[in-house]
């Protein structure tokens, strides 16, 4: 590298451009290697950072500390726009019952850390390293590390090394206890596997034509129609007396009608038992100018409004039926609130259907154009959030969100809320994947960078063999008896259970080890359903261990 100070200066912004770039650069290849069919994945650009600092690669010590927590940043906000629309709904029905759980695996690793920093004799900075470690959680080191920051930067190098150390067990731990609760529950596991797949063979919405034979329905409005609320079933046409029409709320149902039903095939049939019986006509091959179209909401003027609110039927004749948000397909109904991205089935003829369009948006352009405004003032005002000091009872020192948990919590909350007056807080896909992909790419090389010159000696010299050894321990240990007691107690199918003890340690290479095992998206789901609340309890708890028995 002596040949590179002809051209710049180890001090100067274009060596430590240049260094983190080949560190991230060879980090990334390092993480897509397979050993036994599993890789690093982002983590390789941490051992890339670390063999790198080894031998001798350094870069200006302000310019190191700006990338790390700049990455930091915009990783774990790009994090909360991603989780943030979905965050209070996970608390829902089943999502309670998976939450505790995950919280569960939560403190039970808070608990197993302090006690092997007691027993083995670890200090704290490195305990602390090695419970972010095993548990797969960036942000909580990065927590971590600001915390420890106070005290000296030793204690934030060591709990680097900690990490480091920590991390490729913890993968292969959660992994072998999927594997050991599916050997310990043979026949559930795969009993519960078999089901997830014939439920993904039949999940969906269908479309099935339906003659009203049901007597008592005779000049009944199609929105007073028995159960169909219920059942989650929505009628989108109607044929009588020769005409295909559009079925509104208020459409009258007469004996020898057709209507076409949508929904789910198990609440259509039985949405069939209350009106009739599926009939030979399909209404949807019928010839005729009504048509479905997606249209994309993409209009700032309808953003928070219900349907009932922008009376698309009143206007065009026109009905909605369906909507996709975050990948994920539901009826609507009038009540419905539209979203910023959301895709809506708007079936009417095709005149109407374009005015309804225009009238949302459908722009998907939009789409694909991130609001920068708003997402420079949601970072400023987590930073600010993570600043601010909160008095706990019992701790002589405030506690701080810092610039891992300020700039989370916001991103959760102004992308639940989604919008402001003009401001809109929707990150495209793509443009999310970039931020969150860029951010710990630059936090995990600076990470590494420092790490490298004591990771070895420690390893090979120090107790590097028993970090490991522990780690491994607070990696298994919770998750075993938890996933246990969940599959003998709660009775709970083993794929979702999977996809809670994957989201519990915040580890994408166990979810997709689930989703090879059956796939089908429970174990996704479940991975979705806790990923907030524990991404939160790990950033808070690293920064507790260190105020309180720092």
């Amino acid at each position: 590298m002596d040949h590179f100070a002809l051209l710049f200066s180890p001090q100067s912004v274009a060596w430590s451009v240049f260094v983190i770039m080949l560190v991230a650069a060879a980090g990334l290849a390092l993480g897509n290697i397979k050993f036994f069919s599993i890789n690093l994945g982002i983590a390789g650009v941490l051992f890339s950072g670390i063999l790198f600092g080894h031998f001798g690669l350094e870069i200006n010590h302000e310019t190191l500390e700006f990338l790390r927590d700049f990455g930091l940043i915009l990783f774990v906000y790009s994090i909360g726009t991603q989780v943030g629309p979905g965050f209070f709904s996970s608390f829902r029905k089943e999502g309670i019952r998976l939450n505790l759980l995950a919280a569960a695996v939560v403190l039970g690793g808070v608990l197993l850390t302090v006690l092997v920093s007691r027993l083995a004799g670890f200090d704290i900075a490195t305990a602390v390293g090695m419970y972010s470690g095993a548990v797969t959680n960036t942000p909580s080191l990065a927590a971590a590390q600001q915390a420890l920051g106070a005290v000296s930067p030793d204690a934030a190098n060591s709990a680097s090394i900690g990490y480091a150390l920590a991390y490729p067990g913890a993968i292969m731990g959660i992994i072998l206890t999927m594997i050991l609760i599916r050997r310990l529950f043979k026949t559930e596991a795969e009993q519960d596997m078999l089901q997830v797949q014939s439920e993904k063979a039949s999940s969906g919405f269908i479309n099935a034509s339906v003659v009203v034979e049901n007597r008592n329905l005779e000049g009944l409005k199609v929105k007073d129609i028995p159960a169909l609320n219920e059942l989650g079933v929505v009628i989108s046409r109607i044929y009588h007396a020769g005409q295909l029409g559009l079925a509104h709320d208020d459409t009258v149902v007469h004996s020898g009608d057709v209507l076409l039903a949508v929904g789910k095939e198990e609440n259509v049939n039985k949405f069939m038992l209350v009106v009739g019986a599926r009939s030979e006509m399909d209404l949807k091959k019928l010839p005729s100018r009504i048509i479905h179209s997606r249209v994309v909401v993409t209009h700032k003027e309808v953003i928070g409004k219900t349907l009932e609110e922008i009376n698309l039927e009143g206007k065009y004749d026109v009905v909605a039926t369906r909507a996709a948000r975050a990948d994920v397909e539901f009826l609507v109904s009038d009540s419905y609130v539209l979203q910023f991205a959301d895709n809506l089935v708007i079936v009417g003829e095709e005149a109407s259907v374009a005015k309804a369009a225009q009238t949302l948006g459908n722009s998907p352009k939009d789409l694909n154009h991130p609001q920068l405004i708003p997402a420079f003032i949601g970072i400023a005002a987590g930073v600010i959030l993570g600043s601010i000091p909160i008095a706990l009872p019992g701790l002589s020192t405030p506690v701080r969100l810092g610039l891992a948990g300020g700039p989370l919590i916001m991103a959760i909350v102004l992308s639940y809320i989604q919008h402001i007056g003009p401001l809109n807080w929707y990150l495209p896909p793509a443009g999310n994947l970039m931020l969150r992909e860029l951010g710990i790419v630059l936090f995990l090389s600076c990470v590494g960078l420092k790490a490298g010159g004591k990771f070895f000696e420690t390893l090979l010299n120090g107790n590097g063999a028993y970090i490991v050894l522990f780690s491994f321990l607070i990696t298994v240990l919770p998750i075993i008896i938890v996933g246990i007691l969940a599959k003998a107690k709660l009775k709970l199918n083993y794929m979702s259970l999977c996809g809670a003890l994957a989201g519990s340690m915040t580890d994408p290479p166990a979810l997709a080890f689930a989703n090879a095992m059956a796939p089908s998206n429970l174990s996704a789901m479940s991975y979705a359903t806790v990923y907030p609340l524990v991404m939160i309890m790990r950033v808070i708890s690293a920064q507790l261990i260190v105020l309180l028995f720092l």
